[in-house]
């Protein structure tokens, strides 16, 4: 199993630049724990707290990051696929290592009033998007078919080397959509280990139709303490709080060893990739998880 992270974008902070760099540091303890993955998320229309924004920021942490896989989640009926082609090919090229594109048709909420895009549009969008992007990324030159008007476009740099997309969702058409169209699949954060179970295996059965492996990932919010008893504490205190309206089930903290018993639970489900998220907002607590997790991933290494 692998073990990445999807970094926090949002922070209530009264100086946008102190957010910002608490994500450099936390790009940088990421990769001073090993850890295998690095993400960053998309989200429009923000406020009132401060939200950075994934390209400008990804491309900062780069520099911290190294190697290893990275890469963003776009919720593509927002953006234009030229556009998009465009930003993804560029850090791609910034990288040295293999990028990753996760990508989503998003929720029908004001991200897509105030982008001014019809949010009935959202499948038709995506894979339209998708479609037109891995043309321009293979270098062609194209026009948009249905949802999207242009012509003859195309795009330089091409990326060094294929992106690799894998795609969210959790109703049955998004897990047939990823299977058709994704070389993975991203669970949500929010399932309990019931219903982790019940997607995985449902993607696999939509998957049967391909021939090739998939990657088989979800998002976890996580807190690794020194022992059991310090991240029950800590994360108590968030929990408690109602955190992000989760379900506590769907949350994973406790000691490295707890934490890497979590994640063999998914191993055991099908998941090949676990992809965390800092679940308390305080950045000392936040650096010191972050450096725990590197034991975490050596202990599941092998499931």
């Amino acid at each position: 199993m692998r073990v990445g992270i999807s970094m926090n974008s949002a922070y209530t902070v009264s100086d946008p630049r102190e957010g910002a760099r608490w994500m450099i540091d936390r790009a940088a303890a990421a990769r001073d724990a090993g850890l295998d993955s690095l993400f960053v998320g998309d989200h429009h229309n923000t406020g009132p707290g401060t939200y950075y924004q994934n390209v400008a920021i990804l491309g900062r942490m780069l520099a911290e990051w190294g190697d290893r896989p990275a890469g963003a989640l776009f919720l593509l009926p927002l953006w234009h696929p030229v556009l998009l082609a465009e930003q993804v090919a560029t850090l791609a090229s910034l990288h040295d290592g293999r990028f990753i594109l996760q990508a989503s048709v998003g929720r029908a909420d004001s991200q897509f009033t105030g982008m001014g895009v019809n949010a009935k549009h959202r499948p038709s969008r995506f894979e339209e998007c998708l479609r037109l992007m891995r043309r321009l990324w293979a270098g062609e030159t194209v026009s948009g078919e249905h949802r999207y008007e242009f012509t003859d476009a195309r795009i330089a740099p091409l990326p060094p080397e294929p992106i690799e997309v894998w795609i969210g969702g959790e109703a049955d058409p998004a897990l047939d959509r990823a299977a058709r169209l994704g070389d993975g699949w991203l669970a949500l954060p929010n399932l309990t280990p019931d219903q982790a179970a019940f997607q995985a295996a449902r993607f696999l059965q939509h998957r049967a139709t391909r021939d090739e492996p998939a990657v088989v990932a979800i998002r976890r919010d996580v807190y690794v303490g020194e022992t059991d008893e310090e991240a029950r504490r800590i994360a108590g205190a968030v929990i408690e709080r109602g955190y992000r309206g989760f379900d506590p089930d769907a949350l994973v903290y406790g000691s490295p060893a707890t934490v890497a018993e979590r994640f063999r639970d998914l191993a055991g489900l099908g998941y090949t990739d676990v992809i965390i998220r800092n679940l308390v907002s305080d950045q000392s607590e936040a650096l010191a998880s972050l450096g725990r997790m590197g034991e975490v991933r050596e202990l599941v290494a092998d499931a």
